[in-house]
């Protein structure tokens, strides 16, 4: 439903050529061969304040972008709901498999050695065009081909069209990989978002159009397709990269020497998100994966809306970073990790405790099945973002093979561990399996290739703590209280998710941060109620915006978890 709708893809990034001229492709290029120091270095805080600043707007339009698109995206997926049958979303589900397994490695890498390559755009986007686009009709040829196995081996032989008619948004995708590539290293993120909001605005009313008319699960592959192409034609028109097409084998190698192994890393990321719909599918058919794809996609809410947008921004954010020095990457990983954790957990833990209450206070009570696989796929939610945040991590360290044994180490385990849970407890059993597989083989995979590429563990552990013991203490709050409550879903959902939220809050937010906010809010009410002639000249009055309001990252002594994600030293009081 929601999974993959008309956006852009993003893909991991790995280190270009060293050396070249800084950009010339048209728009407001990434400064990428000043260093601290040098005579056009930022005076504000060196290139990491640059970099900081740059990701920070790019990150702040693409969470705006995704709020909305998933906004959208959620309210099409409530009238979907009653338009069609779970069939239709088992259907759906295996085609959205196989294109999104395509998605991963459609370009070859293309996207990722385009945003970091260090020389001049221009002089690499004809070659890095053929190859985007020669892979993409490739791929698209072969799955083509393979559909129709593909459909049986997952249980539904009439998702064939589906599938065939799915994967084409890829090709859209191998069109415009460059001119994406290009959006994104320069961090004009208000751009992609634009592009994507105008795509969902045609691709939700054609799917809705077609799935009023009967077209069952086709109504969600002609609107994704529709949407792409709009899409597709604004990307290429804002990123004013001239086009032709050219092959310059020097070139093309190096592309494909570090976009490859990054391009099989994501693969495999394909095989670990789509494996459990084909498994579920095979095993038990469409109507459990129906169920089950619904709870797949509300635990993929968060992932759709931060993890998007922190990726658009940490690709090029975390390379330019690496560029510097090891310390000062380790320190930007330091201040992420908790921080993404601290977002993510209290949401995951809302899902894991009040899954019944979610799912049918927004989906009706026919879909109730899917809330025993939500209370699993929960904690796959949070490994899931920490796994991709360290998959950018990697690749703007140049480690793009260990992305690759990451990503393998998971899959192998996961896939055994995916059929036997389907097997032995049906769709609960796949999310249990997933779950499992997650904290016990891909997070401890996750800090060891991090440890051996030289973040730094230790720290980001200990800022860890605080966050998981309250993660827990709200698990208990909202489980009592849900005992105590009446059996109405939103009740629930306000009473008990609400006071589990507010404990995790008061926990993590350092107190000078809450009085800080306490004030912001509390300001204009005061203000408001005291009026001048009344014993206190309006001149006198106190603001609560006499100065900027600091990150807490720029305080001595603040917590890890408390810092924000861009890295921007000293903060911008413009923000």
């Amino acid at each position: 439903m929601e999974d993959g709708q008309g956006a852009t893809p993003a893909t991991g990034v790995a280190p270009g050529r060293p050396g070249g001229a800084a950009d010339s492709d048209g728009g407001p290029a990434l400064r990428e061969e000043v260093h601290p120091g040098s005579d056009t270095a930022d005076p504000g805080g060196g290139q990491a304040g640059q970099i900081g600043r740059q990701a920070g707007r790019g990150l702040r339009w693409s969470v705006l972008g995704n709020l909305v698109m998933k906004a959208g995206s959620f309210t099409m997926s409530l009238v979907l709901a009653r338009l069609l049958v779970p069939e239709d979303f088992g259907v759906y589900a295996i085609a959205l498999a196989a294109s999104q397994f395509v998605l991963y490695v459609n370009d070859a890498g293309v996207i990722a050695a385009v945003v970091q390559w260090r020389g001049r755009l221009e002089d690499i986007a004809p070659t890095a065009t053929v190859v985007a686009i020669a892979s993409s009709v490739a791929l698209y040829g072969v799955f083509w081909v393979v559909a129709p196995y593909f459909a049986e081996m997952s249980g539904n032989e009439g998702a064939t069209g589906v599938i065939r008619v799915l994967s084409a948004t890829n090709l859209v995708y191998g069109l415009t990989a460059v001119r994406s590539a290009a959006l994104m290293r320069r961090f004009q993120q208000d751009r992609l978002t634009r592009a994507n909001l105008a795509g969902f605005c045609v691709n939700a009313p054609v799917t809705i159009g077609l799935a009023a008319a009967g077209a069952g699960a086709y109504s969600f592959a002609w609107g994704q397709l529709a949407g792409a192409a709009v899409t597709g034609v604004l990307v290429v028109v804002f990123a004013r990269v001239r086009i032709s097409v050219g092959l310059d084998r020097a070139a093309a190698g190096r592309l494909l020497v570090f976009g490859l192994p990054l391009c099989v890393s994501l693969g495999i990321e394909g095989v670990l998100l789509n494996a459990d719909s084909v498994i579920v599918g095979d095993t038990l058919g469409a109507a459990p994966l129906g169920f089950y794809l619904l709870a797949f996609n509300i635990s993929s809410w968060v992932p759709g809306l931060v993890g998007t947008a922190i990726r658009y921004v940490a690709l090029p954010g975390f390379s330019r970073l690496a560029e510097e020095d090891r310390e000062s990457l380790s320190r930007g990983v330091g201040r992420a990790v908790p921080l993404l954790v601290s977002v993510v957990l209290p949401i995951a833990v809302v899902l894991g405790t009040l899954a019944p209450s979610v799912v049918v206070l927004l989906y009706g009570e026919r879909w109730a099945p899917a809330a025993e696989v939500l209370r699993f796929l929960a904690i796959l939610m949070v490994v899931r973002m920490l796994a991709a945040l360290a998959v950018d991590i990697l690749a703007a360290m140049g480690a793009t093979r260990s992305t690759v044994w990451l990503n393998l180490g998971w899959a192998v385990v996961l896939v055994p561990a995916l059929m036997a849970g389907a097997r032995l407890d049906g769709i609960r059993g796949a999310a249990v399996a997933h779950a499992a597989v997650a904290l016990l083989v891909a997070l401890p995979l996750t800090a060891l290739v991090l440890h051996r590429a030289g973040v730094a563990i230790a720290p980001i552990a200990s800022a860890l703590v605080r966050p998981l013991l309250s993660g827990a203490l709200a698990a208990a709050v909202m489980t009592a209280l849900a005992h105590v409550t009446p059996d109405v879903p939103f009740v629930r959902l306000c009473v008990a998710g609400g006071a589990g939220t507010l404990v995790f809050v008061l926990l993590v937010v350092p107190r000078a941060e809450l009085g800080r906010l306490a004030a912001r809010v509390a300001g204009p009410a005061a203000a408001g109620s005291r009026r001048p002639g009344r014993g206190t000249p309006a001149h006198a009055e106190p603001s609560d915006h006499a100065e900027p309001v600091r990150s807490s990252g720029s305080r001595p002594g603040a917590p890890a978890h408390a810092r924000p994600l861009t890295h921007a030293e000293p903060p911008d009081p413009a923000r």
